[in-house]
């Protein structure tokens, strides 16, 4: 069955508290090469049958208006991913 992934990542200007713990923890473990972290959401959506165009706006609507809080999160990936 075909899959549609919804990526929601926080807004740039909103604080990411759980990806600054991420960053802080990551040279302590061995991990030196990153700078940053960001940390979001993902959504994987099974679909019955066919992904048409109707299905994938359908998706984008549910990720715009029920997957993400657009005051302080955008949505980044709306895409098909078949098994």
């Amino acid at each position: 069955m075909p899959r549609i992934v919804v990526d929601v990542m926080p807004k740039p200007e909103i604080l990411d508290p759980q990806g600054k713990a991420i960053v802080g923890a990551l040279p302590r473990l061995g991990f030196d090469a990153f700078s940053g972290v960001r940390q979001g959401k993902r959504f994987e959506l099974t679909v019955e049958g066919e992904v048409t165009e109707a299905v994938l706006e359908q998706a984008r609507s549910a990720a715009a208006t029920l997957l993400s809080n657009p005051v302080i999160e955008d949505v980044v990936n709306v895409e098909v991913v078949a098994d």
